[in-house]
């Protein structure tokens, strides 16, 4: 059985999410989205009323959505679950596309953070709540395997943050070295965290 192929308000969104994360949010015009999701022009004022800021927030709430379902991914993939397997299960995702596609995309919500933080509320405010779907899950999981619940959001975030910091040195660098460093050095401190 085939799926339906998504409407065009879903694709204008992954569409989005695909062009700010090579891009960055000011780079990234409403017309370029259309003709990336293969949707009509006119179709953007109907499904975005709210211009460029809706779709823009909106495709950080499907970012935040698609990596805090990965973490379940990630996490049924492992052989042995442990926090550092999963960090390290994390950040291959990225070391594979970098070695696959080159280093032109990161992470839509960091750069449209990065883009719009300072310019209005309610893309900051989309970027926060993206980063906190995606800290729930991974937060959830720590405390699956062992982590104590009273320390398992502040390590989720310790994850998240190491990994966008690698994420960005990496494409600074053209170079994965940063990523490989990230697992190797964070891995033990979060295995460090599980109960005995």
């Amino acid at each position: 059985m085939t799926q339906a192929r998504p409407g065009p308000r879903e694709r204008m969104v992954f569409s989005a999410a695909q062009l700010i994360r090579r891009h960055g949010v000011a780079s990234t015009g409403m017309r370029e989205v259309a003709a990336h999701a293969d949707a009509p022009r006119g179709s953007l004022q109907h499904y975005f009323p709210g211009g460029k800021e809706q779709l823009v927030n909106e495709a950080l709430a499907w970012a935040g959505r698609y990596a805090g379902k990965r973490i379940a991914r990630f996490r049924a993939g492992l052989d042995e679950p442990t926090p550092s397997g999963l960090f390290a299960a994390m950040t291959a995702q990225w070391t594979d596309e970098y070695a696959r596609d080159g280093f032109d995309a990161g992470c839509p919500v960091a750069a449209a953070t990065v883009d719009c933080a300072s310019r209005g509320d309610s893309t900051r405010t989309a970027a926060a709540a993206a980063f906190a779907t995606w800290r729930a899950p991974l937060a959830v999981a720590l405390t699956d395997m062992g982590v104590p619940a009273a320390r398992a959001e502040s390590l989720a975030t310790l994850m998240i943050s190491t990994l966008e910091g690698a994420i960005l040195m990496a494409r600074a660098e053209r170079d994965t070295g940063p990523l490989t460093t990230a697992v190797r050095e964070l891995g033990p401190l979060l295995d460090s965290a599980v109960r005995s």
